[in-house]
Protein backbone atom coordinates (compact mmCIF):
# COMPACT_ATOMS: atom_id res chain seq x y z
CA UNK A 1 0.00 0.00 0.00
CA UNK A 2 1.13 3.41 -0.98
CA UNK A 3 1.07 5.96 1.32
CA UNK A 4 0.27 9.47 0.33
CA UNK A 5 0.14 11.08 2.71
CA UNK A 6 -1.26 15.56 3.32
CA UNK A 7 1.42 16.92 5.87
CA UNK A 8 -1.28 19.86 6.39
CA UNK A 9 -3.43 17.01 7.45
CA UNK A 10 -1.74 14.93 9.74
CA UNK A 11 -0.43 18.55 11.74
CA UNK A 12 -4.72 19.11 11.79
CA UNK A 13 -4.99 16.13 13.51
CA UNK A 14 -2.21 16.10 15.93
CA UNK A 15 -3.29 19.44 16.98
CA UNK A 16 -7.04 18.36 17.64
CA UNK A 17 -5.90 15.22 19.42
CA UNK A 18 -3.55 17.62 21.63
CA UNK A 19 -6.25 20.14 22.30
CA UNK A 20 -9.26 17.91 22.86
CA UNK A 21 -7.89 14.49 23.78
CA UNK A 22 -7.55 13.16 27.35
CA UNK A 23 -3.74 13.52 28.99
CA UNK A 24 -2.27 10.02 29.05
CA UNK A 25 1.27 9.78 30.44
CA UNK A 26 3.39 12.14 27.87
CA UNK A 27 0.42 11.95 25.43
CA UNK A 28 -2.72 12.54 24.38
CA UNK A 29 -5.43 10.38 23.47
CA UNK A 30 -8.33 11.21 20.92
CA UNK A 31 -10.75 8.42 19.03
CA UNK A 32 -8.47 5.36 19.63
CA UNK A 33 -5.01 7.51 18.20
CA UNK A 34 -2.07 8.27 20.59
CA UNK A 35 -0.28 11.34 19.83
CA UNK A 36 2.82 13.20 21.29
CA UNK A 37 6.05 14.50 20.54
CA UNK A 38 9.64 14.30 21.15
CA UNK A 39 11.53 16.90 23.27
CA UNK A 40 12.06 19.54 21.02
CA UNK A 41 9.10 18.88 19.26
CA UNK A 42 10.29 18.70 15.55
CA UNK A 43 8.88 15.19 15.48
CA UNK A 44 5.63 14.48 16.01
CA UNK A 45 3.89 10.80 16.91
CA UNK A 46 0.70 8.88 16.32
CA UNK A 47 -0.06 5.80 17.00
CA UNK A 48 -2.81 3.26 17.67
CA UNK A 49 -2.50 -0.48 18.35
CA UNK A 50 -1.43 -1.90 15.32
CA UNK A 51 0.31 1.17 13.39
CA UNK A 52 2.92 3.95 14.63
CA UNK A 53 3.61 6.91 12.39
CA UNK A 54 6.63 8.86 12.82
CA UNK A 55 6.09 12.01 10.85
CA UNK A 56 9.43 14.48 11.02
CA UNK A 57 11.21 17.41 10.46
CA UNK A 58 10.87 18.74 6.45
CA UNK A 59 7.59 16.54 6.04
CA UNK A 60 9.48 13.28 6.33
CA UNK A 61 7.29 10.41 7.67
CA UNK A 62 7.00 6.61 8.12
CA UNK A 63 4.35 4.33 8.90
CA UNK A 64 5.15 0.79 10.84
CA UNK A 65 2.44 -1.54 10.24
CA UNK A 66 2.10 -5.49 9.55
CA UNK A 67 -0.84 -5.42 7.58
CA UNK A 68 -2.82 -3.05 4.89
CA UNK A 69 -5.75 -3.31 6.89
CA UNK A 70 -4.79 -2.17 9.71
CA UNK A 71 -3.29 0.94 7.90
CA UNK A 72 -6.26 1.48 6.06
CA UNK A 73 -8.48 1.47 9.97
CA UNK A 74 -5.96 3.86 11.15
CA UNK A 75 -6.56 6.04 8.04
CA UNK A 76 -10.20 5.92 8.72
CA UNK A 77 -9.41 6.97 12.93
CA UNK A 78 -7.60 9.76 11.59
CA UNK A 79 -10.18 11.09 9.16
CA UNK A 80 -12.92 10.79 12.20
CA UNK A 81 -11.19 13.11 14.30
CA UNK A 82 -10.95 15.56 11.78
CA UNK A 83 -14.11 15.47 11.07
CA UNK A 84 -15.91 14.96 14.06
CA UNK A 85 -13.35 17.43 16.73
Amino acid sequence: MKNDIDSKFILSVFEKIREQGERKGEGYLLGGVTAFSDFDGYTIFMEDQLVKLRFGFHNQYHFDYEKDEHMAQFEKKLKAIARDY
